[in-house]
């Protein structure tokens, strides 16, 4: 797979291997390793892995095919909402992994549909993401779009760029939002301080906005409807933890120490509404709070 990207202003003078690391969200020894293996070019040029960048300097990464053989189709139940021939809506537990990585080649949402669809799933995201439009956080519960051949994975990838695809999550977050409701409209990236984290930073980052509903307050928390117009990564998760309210069991971006007692980070996908890609029917699932979120709701009611 071919990626290209130009050098802006902002990137002159930075690293190429940590510069394919942000952009492609890949570790920085793999994309060492890619230049490495002479899969990186710059302005049609192979590059040392601390090649300084210059502007409109012409990136271009080829990301090696992948073997057939690194995902094995495993008999794990799904929660199928929904199913055609073109496509799947998902209601994935926390805890699922949505697709293979290092450390987690097996037991993933991909192993199963594997095993549930066979050969019946989109390749245009590679072996490792076989159907996979969007994804959902491992933590994170709730409803996913899964297409089963490729003209249904770009119709359904064009209407989530276009932001016309509703993707509505239901958050337990920590204190009490000032507002009803509002919008969060602040840029996404890597952080510097820790790669395996997302931050709000003007830095090699990208457009993301975040729209909030206060469902119920209750005493040093508040439950909110949290509607992405934007799909990036953690985008929720960052978002409320950069307003002072970070998602209730969420230990990357949380506290660490919650003053009530969770079984899990309390973020879940609860509704999504779309255009039929061959029909253009709209369409709209809803899936209800898993029973370990419904408990901490009713502890916070009877507070």
């Amino acid at each position: 797979m071919k990626n290209n990207f130009i050098v802006a202003v902002e990137n002159v003078g930075g690293r190429i291997d940590k510069f394919i690391s942000e952009n492609l969200e890949i570790t920085r020894s793999y994309a060492q390793k890619l230049i490495e293996n002479g899969d990186v070019s710059v302005n049609e040029k192979n590059v040392k892995t601390n090649y300084k960048l210059r502007l409109n300097d012409e990136v271009i990464i080829e990301l090696p095919e992948l073997s057939e053989l690194e995902v094995l189709a495993e008999d794990i139940p799904l929660d199928i909402v929904y199913e055609d021939t073109d496509l799947l809506v998902v209601n994935k537990p926390a805890g699922m992994v949505v697709h293979p990585a290092a450390g987690n080649y097996s037991g993933t949402l991909v192993n199963a549909l594997l095993f549930h669809c066979g050969d019946s799933l989109s390749g245009i995201n590679g072996v490792i993401r076989p159907g996979i439009v969007h994804r959902i956080d491992k933590d994170t519960s709730g409803l996913l779009l899964v297409a089963k051949n490729d003209i249904a994975h770009q119709r359904l990838a064009e209407q989530i760029k276009e932001r016309s695809v509703v993707r509505e999550y239901s958050a337990l977050l920590r204190g009490k939002l000032k507002e009803d409701n509002g919008t969060v409209d602040m840029p996404i990236g890597r952080s510097e301080k820790d790669r395996k984290k997302m931050a709000v930073t003007t830095r090699n980052s990208r457009d993301a906005v975040t729209h909030y509903e206060v469902l119920q307050r209750f005493t040093g928390y508040t439950f909110a409807k949290c509607r992405l117009e934007t799909g990036r990564t953690h985008q929720i998760r960052v978002h409320m933890a950069a307003l002072g309210h970070p998602v209730v069991g969420d230990k990357v971006y949380g506290v660490v120490k919650e003053k009530i007692k969770t079984n899990g980070q309390l973020l879940h996908a609860a509704k999504v509404r779309f255009k039929h890609p061959k029909s253009g029917e709209y369409l709209e699932f809803s899936a209800e709070l898993p029973e370990y979120f419904k408990e901490v709701i009713r502890k916070l009611e009877n507070l």
